[in-house]
């Protein structure tokens, strides 16, 4: 992942809990998390609007 091996990613976590706190970290998992949800959500609406665009270009070609 990234080229990080377990020990650069505990040093992130570890100064990613000074930072935050421990109360606060399951906090920003979940706006993380339903951040992440609604980008796929937005990329798959998308797809789904270039899709029947692009056959009904190719049907009048």
């Amino acid at each position: 992942m990234f080229g990080l091996g377990y020990q650069e990613l505990l040093i992130i976590l570890v100064i990613v809990l000074i930072l935050f706190g421990a109360n606060r970290l399951p906090m920003l998992a979940r706006s993380l998390g339903s951040s992440m949800k609604e980008f796929k959500k937005g990329v798959n609406e998308a797809k789904a609007e270039d899709t029947p665009a692009a056959k009904e270009e190719e049907k009048k070609a």
